[in-house]
């Protein structure tokens, strides 16, 4: 069973161990960067499968994509990552479905949650279509690594 929760102490060894391919590394992070990623604007949290941490995600509750995408009462996601030995068994897609009960419990006052995905990362496209997210038909061009889609879910 998929479960969501917030990142404590007792996890954060749990978190170093998890691995991503060098081509995830340039959209999601290290696991490293993740636990160092925390502020009073960006909560981690870890997916856990019965009980073991098999991957990360954070929320940033001041989520902003420049002028040319207006963010309407949201909360994004960023860094969203399955360890690389339990990828391909539709985890991730079961990860994005058990997010909306939590963001429903966890992060009522919000209307939706946001994220970009990169064009050159179809797999993970596919995961968060398959999850319940949407494709705005418009992209980020501002990231790092190159164009994004804009995709959104009423939470």
């Amino acid at each position: 069973m998929i479960k969501i929760e917030k990142l404590t102490e007792t996890s954060v060894e749990k978190v170093r161990q998890i691995l991503l391919s060098d081509e995830q590394i340039k959209f999601a992070g290290t696991a490293e960067e993740f636990l160092k990623s925390g502020t009073d604007t960006i909560d981690c949290h870890i997916i856990k499968l019965n009980n073991e941490v098999v991957g990360f995600f954070k929320i940033d509750l001041k989520y902003t994509l420049g002028d040319e995408f207006n963010i309407e009462n949201g909360v994004g996601l960023r860094a969203f990552a399955i360890d690389i030995k339990h990828q391909g068994k539709g985890l991730g897609t079961l990860a994005v479905k058990a997010l909306f009960p939590y963001l429903k419990e966890n992060y009522s006052v919000y209307s939706f949650m946001y994220l970009t995905v990169n064009c050159k990362n179809p797999g993970a496209l596919v995961c968060y279509l398959k999850g319940g997210f949407e494709d705005t038909g418009k992209q980020y061009i501002g990231g790092a690594a190159g164009p994004q889609y804009i995709m959104q879910v009423k939470i």
